[in-house]
């Protein structure tokens, strides 16, 4: 071999190396990629969840991006977002389904090998799908049904007086509404509280209006009981009927609307299972995966029950987003 066909032989290999250490390191600098399904932003309870992912991703500096199907009935929509997901090439994907067994038996075939995180809302696979579930966020909601079950016989103990409820719970397609129901109903054993009917609906705020003006004609209703949506709707309602004082507001989860209700006693219940919390453990736990670090697989905030007279700022903090954010679907990296 001559003189130059070493060098150059040399120098071609010295090329190679450097362009692997260059395209290692650039791999390396890459931030992760996370995407994340919601149900909706309809209303400020995934608003403030969105908060929570966020914030956090920007704190962990890795790429995020939002999807959201516009409703609980938007089945195919998921799917299709699912899909969206693998083709953005995300590394990992936090799934807040619109039905607990809508990827049964498929989960593994919408994202390959991605491995998925399960937020707020339950999700249901069969063994072999179950392999690619990495973490569970999210509270038990047969506790928020307890809770608001709890307070209103607290109220109204067996013997005290038959008392009225209208119960509005939202969509029936919702993962967490059954679970509510189910609590509530436990609760509310051997007590005077009679729920005299239950009408559902989406978490849309007009849907819900027209269940509110239809559950105040009752005449002899004492509360309405239901979905934050479903509350907010009712204080304005209640004002315009001129009913504000005559009939009692209870919600099963917390929004802004109705902590603004709380803080103006015009709700006097609401328990809340901190959504920015959630949102925050979500992205940790797909980071933490990602990064091979430890993590807890399942998680689930304490749920504190909220009156007028407790209202701990800290606990708010964990639950609602600034009353200023809205929502944001991208986060990028700033190293990018």
């Amino acid at each position: 071999m001559s003189l130059i066909s070493a060098i150059q032989k040399r120098a071609t290999l010295l090329s190679t190396v450097l362009l692997i250490a260059w395209s290692s390191q650039a791999h390396a600098q890459e931030p992760l990629r996370v995407c994340a399904i919601y149900p909706h932003l309809k209303d400020s309870y995934w608003l403030s969840v969105n908060y929570g992912m966020v914030d956090e991703a920007k704190k962990q500096g890795i790429d995020l991006r939002v999807l959201e199907a516009g409703g609980y009935l938007n089945l195919d929509k998921q799917r299709e977002h699912m899909s969206l997901c693998t083709r953005w090439n995300a590394d990992a994907i936090i799934l807040g389904t619109v039905a607990p067994d809508l990827f049964y038996s498929s989960l593994r075939q919408s994202v390959g090998s991605i491995p998925v995180f399960a937020t707020v809302n339950k999700l249901i696979l069969d063994k072999e799908n179950s392999t690619s579930l990495k973490g569970e966020v999210g509270v038990d909601w047969y506790w928020m049904g307890y809770y608001t079950g709890e307070y209103l016989k607290s109220k109204h103990p067996k013997g005290s007086g038959i008392t009225n409820i209208a119960l509005l719970p939202g969509p029936k397609s919702s993962g967490g509404t059954k679970p509510v129901i189910k609590g509530l109903y436990s609760a509310l054993k051997d007590s005077d509280i009679h729920i005299v009917e239950t009408l559902w609906a989406d978490n849309d705020k007009e849907l819900q209006r027209n269940l509110v003006q239809h559950a105040i004609d009752n005449t002899e209703l004492d509360y309405i009981v239901g979905s934050a949506v479903a509350i907010e709707a009712a204080i304005s309602e209640l004002r315009s009927a001129d009913k504000s004082d005559q009939i009692g507001l209870v919600s099963t989860y917390l929004s802004h609307g109705v902590y603004r209700g709380l803080l103006r006693k015009r709700v006097q219940f609401a328990p809340t299972d901190k959504m920015v919390e959630q949102g925050r453990l979500s992205v940790l736990q797909a980071v933490h995966y990602l990064r091979d670090e430890p993590y807890e697989k399942i998680q689930a905030p304490i749920i504190e029950p909220l009156t007028p007279n407790k209202l701990n700022p800290k606990v708010i903090a964990q639950s609602l987003s600034p009353s200023e954010y809205r929502p944001t679907f991208y986060v990028y990296n700033e190293n990018n």
